[in-house]
């Protein structure tokens, strides 16, 4: 069973990899406390192994003075698709979003506790999808204006809580899932320092119903085998994988907006229009070629990958691959 030291074995590692060199003083508070007990009731990993390696060199990397973090040049956005033909796709690996590679937006305007500051970097936009990373320091602030997207992000390092406006809290670490839905409305508390990568649909109503608009997390535990489904023959990604074992899990699927975790045996499938979509690799290996012009991509643990409406290619799955992904329709 997964233990609080455990946790906190792990989350210093990230920290060192990710977080700016001088460190705030960091207020006591039970919600962060709440979160840890709450897993250590559960099973499974917080992060999944592979991806704590992958923030483990990295952590390393920064560690020895004579290596710099690699210069990591910005990609080229996909543009919006309105046809089948191949328009290309976005890939960074995770050095994209490292620390030094954030721009500052300087100290949060209203807040109730801490000093709460943020740090971001975008990845692609088409005008209604986009992705990038955040950084936020410890503090408060309530949320009472509707959120105006929905925004989907993975949790790669750091502690939080998400309120609703009733006052339910949803909190969520390191390898969790966590949706935003477009309206929602209620509080944030950073409890330690969070870095996310994250999706945003910008989808143009209200698509929840009832009269609270409810965040939904999702814990890396929800993504293991037996929370899966073969799907290889009505794949939420790319159609139909052939003879290739794929597997999944649609755990939010509202409106233009669905988000799960997508897993693969070692194969080769071509895939004729898919779906415009972000996914973040959490374990294996896995090309991706544009069929217009021949380009390839190697995705491994912590790259981030955009694809546009229409894209085509071949996807060749060289390890048992683990992704979560958001589907933009």
């Amino acid at each position: 069973a997964l233990t609080t030291a455990a946790i906190a074995a792990i989350t210093p590692l990230m920290a060192t990899a990710f977080s700016p060199q001088v460190q705030v003083a960091r207020p006591s508070t039970t919600l962060g406390a709440s979160y840890l007990e709450s897993l250590s009731e559960t099973t499974g990993n917080v992060v999944p192994t592979q991806y704590k390696n992958y923030l483990d060199s990295l952590a390393s990397a920064q560690a020895a003075p004579a290596l710099a973090a690699p210069a990591v040049a910005a990609p080229v956005a996909a543009a919006e698709s309105t046809s089948s033909e191949s328009t290309g796709f976005c890939h960074v690996p995770f050095e994209y979003f490292h620390f030094d590679n954030l721009a500052s937006k300087g100290p949060r305007p209203v807040c109730d506790w801490g000093t709460p500051q943020d740090w971001s970097r975008k990845l692609a936009d088409d005008g209604v999808f986009r992705a990038g990373t955040w950084y936020c320091s410890e503090g408060g602030w309530e949320s009472p204006n509707g959120k105006g997207v929905t925004e989907v992000f993975y949790m790669v390092e750091g502690h939080g809580m998400l309120g609703d406006s009733d006052g339910t809290n949803h909190f969520f670490g390191p390898g969790d899932m966590v949706i935003i839905p477009k309206g929602h409305t209620g509080r944030w508390d950073v409890n330690t320092p969070i870095h996310k990568v994250w999706a945003v649909n910008a989808h143009e109503n209200v698509e929840e119903s009832g009269p609270i608009i409810r965040v939904q997390v999702d814990h890396y535990k929800d993504f293991s085998p037996e929370c899966l489904t073969d799907t290889s023959a009505n794949d939420p990604l790319y159609g139909n994988t052939g003879s290739v074992a794929s597997a999944s899990n649609t755990f939010y699927d509202v409106g233009p907006t669905k988000v799960g975790v997508w897993t693969s045996e070692p194969g080769s499938f071509e895939v004729a229009s898919g779906v415009r979509q972000w996914f973040h690799m959490l374990e294996g290996t896995m090309f991706i070629t544009d069929s217009s012009d021949g380009t390839s991509k190697r995705c491994v643990a912590g790259d981030t990958v955009m694809l546009p409406a229409g894209w085509s290619g071949y996807v060749d799955v060289v390890e048992p691959t683990k992704k979560v992904f958001t589907v933009a329709l």
